[in-house]
């Protein structure tokens, strides 16, 4: 069984930029693709980014890219979220989700607890 860990959210200033972790672990974690959502309050939960098992292949959500970039480290089973210039909108509790690709949540079976970024003006 796959297991993740969100950790890196903290509350930021509007403009500034945050790097986000998921750390995995357990069975089968060198062959699994790996996902970022984030849910803002009262919200449904939205698709960021994923990226695969190797790193050479991303997706992003249209309004994410050129802005935020999701990277892997292999030797370290981590996958990372570097934000840029986050703006008060981005502010969402972000998870991280393994073992399926592209925008919908439905297709990830395992999922982390998240870790929450709040981003003030």
């Amino acid at each position: 069984q796959v297991l993740l860990a969100e950790s890196g959210g903290k509350l930021v200033q509007a403009g500034d930029s945050l790097r986000l972790s998921c750390a995995a672990s357990g069975r089968g974690v060198n062959y699994v693709n790996i996902g970022w959502f984030r849910q803002a309050p009262g919200k449904n939960r939205d698709f960021v980014a994923c990226i695969n098992w190797s790193g050479s292949d991303t997706i992003y959500a249209d309004s994410m890219k050129g802005r935020f970039a999701i990277s892997r480290d292999v030797a370290k089973d981590t996958v990372y979220l570097q934000m840029n210039s986050l703006q008060v909108e981005d502010t969402a509790t972000y998870y991280c989700a393994a073992g399926g690709w592209g925008r919908e949540e439905t297709e990830y079976p395992v999922w982390g607890q998240g870790t929450r970024v709040t981003v003030s003006s």
